[in-house]
């Protein structure tokens, strides 16, 4: 068995870099074997002891735009919901569409009354006779990571809100709980304290096949920051504009025509929504 080289990731936290994890997260992102096997084929002599796994991504990505920017686009996925800042606003948006393609109702940036005080909740999302107070900790960066602090605070919180709303007749026999959701991960501590405490806890690559990145790539729904034929400043116009999901713009493609692109780049970005959203139209 060869012996491969230790990387660092993010958090600084070194491991032995493993072709099968790489070949593997391009073949998620809609890279054939034959295309996942010549990236992963060119990366392997670049990497050497020490290396970093964003450069490593950073290699990779380029390697994949070049054959598809689709698959790009959705290998990007996690640096994507990093680029929704500075502020976490567009990213409870995102949360927020992929609770409603669950079938929830929601409301983002809603103010609720709690026995003690008001409390803003960034969604309230309602099926039937359940409710979940979500709270989004959105963070710019791989290496921070939600601590206990934030169970801690969104626990007390949450109840504040139940006590009082438990007493008002609309919502007779209605089940209340409170969500934490994160676009990187949490701590130990805040992992044990939130579960223990009867929060349901959401960062990128937890709990185990029911993570955020499976209920987004479940759900199809992708942030307009995954496209790769846009630079950042369009992105960020969009975002301005309320433009939050690929799909609300491939529904209001005319909006393309105000990031002044040339005709190669607005067809290329064209080109590109339809492939990364042609599974959800069939």
């Amino acid at each position: 068995m060869k012996n491969y080289p230790t990387i660092r990731k993010a958090d600084g936290e070194k491991e032995v870099f493993k072709p099968e994890k790489l070949r593997n997260s391009l073949k998620r992102a809609g890279a054939s074997d034959e295309l996942a096997d010549m990236v992963t084929n060119r990366i392997i002599p670049q990497i050497s002891d020490g290396s970093k796994t964003k450069e490593i991504y950073r290699n990779a990505f380029s390697l994949l735009k070049k054959k598809k920017s689709s698959s790009a686009a959705r290998y990007s996925l996690k640096n994507a919901i990093m680029e929704l800042g500075p502020t976490g606003y567009p990213f409870e948006h995102f949360v927020a569409q992929i609770l409603e393609s669950q079938g929830f109702n929601t409301k983002v940036g809603h103010t609720l009354q709690g026995r003690c005080i008001t409390h803003e909740v960034d969604i309230v999302a309602t099926f039937e006779k359940t409710q979940y107070l979500v709270e989004c900790k959105f963070y710019n960066s791989h290496g921070k990571y939600a601590n206990v602090r934030v169970p801690l605070y969104i626990r007390s919180r949450v109840n504040d809100i139940v006590e009082f709303r438990e007493k008002l007749p609309e919502y007779r026999n209605t089940k209340f709980f409170g969500w934490v959701v994160t676009n990187t991960r949490f701590t130990n501590d805040a992992m044990t304290y939130g579960r223990c405490s009867g929060l349901h806890m959401l960062s990128w690559d937890m709990p185990k096949n029911k993570s955020l990145k499976d209920m987004i790539e479940n759900a199809g729904i992708f942030p307009i920051t995954v496209l790769t034929n846009l630079n950042k400043k369009n992105k960020m116009y969009l975002l301005d504009k309320g433009i939050v999901l690929c799909r609300q713009l491939k529904n209001n493609p005319q909006l393309l025509n105000e990031l002044n692109l040339k005709k190669n780049k607005k067809s290329a970005a064209l080109n590109e929504l339809e492939e990364l959203l042609y599974d959800q139209d069939i």
